[in-house]
């Protein structure tokens, strides 16, 4: 009896790793596929060879965003640091110099921040596989006490 008991719980449990497995992988593949939406929406185009913009593409994966968001860095560095773009003032929106700089902080962070939604996207899924693949490794695991279980029991009942 606690040998069908065992063999059950394992065999629960491996399918409750599968299943979460199989969430964690459709939840990261939601959350990659809504955020290349959201960047092809934006129509960034920073760093893409000609022939790729000439064909509709954008910026919208995480090694396209890292590019694009090292060069806007770089220009913005050009520019000086946020003190020195102010020049020891507030920040003035009306004045040309002060919103370039804050657009260019403002698209750089987009750029980062997708790079690292992108990150956890991919961590997701492979967390994701792990799970299944532990959940698979359960669920045999289970079947062979069930299989033990009833040669045990076989065995048992050809020695009364």
């Amino acid at each position: 009896m606690t040998k069908r008991v065992l063999a059950t719980a394992v065999m629960v449990l491996g399918l409750a790793s599968l299943a979460l497995g199989i969430a964690f992988i459709a939840i990261g593949q939601s959350k990659e596929n809504y955020l290349q939406d959201a960047m092809n929406q934006e129509q960034i185009t920073l760093t893409l060879p000609e022939d790729r913009v000439a064909a509709g593409e954008f910026v919208d994966s995480a090694a396209e965003a890292q590019k694009a968001a090292d060069l806007i860095r770089s220009h913005r560095h050009e520019m000086g640091t946020y003190n020195e773009v102010l020049g020891g003032q507030q920040f003035d929106p009306s004045d040309p110099k002060h919103l370039s700089y804050g657009q260019a902080i403002n698209l750089e962070n987009y750029l980062y921040l997708a790079v690292a939604s992108f990150g956890l996207t991919m961590l997701a899924k492979g967390v994701g596989v792990g799970f299944v693949l532990a959940g698979i490794a359960i669920v045999i695991i289970g079947l062979l006490l069930f299989q033990r279980r009833k040669q045990d029991a076989g065995v048992a009942d050809a020695g009364e």
